[in-house]
């Protein structure tokens, strides 16, 4: 059986400078510059971002982040290795992320992700996210800058059902 952690980190290692590297190979390669809207790697290490290395069998697996708004939280930076897809990883990271949001007191996780990022939109769909209209800063970019993009939202107090496991990648 897999051994599977999820940890709270604190500032950027080598781990977290490979998977945020890796996402970002990904993204580049499917998204101009100005439609890729991922935090830098400095501004996920700041005090309202929680941001949290999941691995399995102690090799580093994925990543996500989550940033505390004033009246909903966002999934930041979203990223499981494709060797580690289907074993759970997702499913854990989103878990976390959601504990997260509910303890600050947040009712509603908020992400922005790529049309072509068709895995980790099935994955989000499955764990209960529905579609919205742009949110925070997303709602005064240009059109342009946005057009590739997708949000969601999902409903995270008390009574919410949160199942869904499935693999996947993809929050920027």
């Amino acid at each position: 059986m897999s051994s599977l952690t999820v940890t709270l980190t604190a500032s950027p290692n080598d781990a977290v400078r490979m998977l945020i590297a890796e996402l970002e190979d990904v993204l580049s390669a499917e998204y101009p510059p100005e439609q890729r809207h991922g935090l830098p790697l400095e501004a996920i290490f700041q005090p309202h971002v929680r941001f949290f290395v999941a691995t399995l069998d102690g090799a580093p697996a994925g990543c996500g982040g989550v940033a505390l708004f004033d009246g909903f939280a966002e999934v930041k930076r979203m990223y499981v290795r494709p060797a580690a897809r289907g074993q759970g990883v997702a499913r854990a990271i989103l878990d976390r992320l959601e504990a997260e949001t509910r303890a600050a007191n947040l009712a509603v996780l908020r992400l922005e992700t790529g049309d072509k990022q068709t895995d980790a939109l099935r994955l989000y769909y499955r764990y209960g996210f529905t579609d919205c209209a742009p949110f925070g800063h997303y709602a005064s970019l240009p059109p342009h800058t946005i057009a590739a993009s997708i949000f969601l939202e999902k409903p995270v107090g008390d009574g919410v059902a949160k199942e869904h496991p499935s693999p996947a990648s993809g929050a920027r």
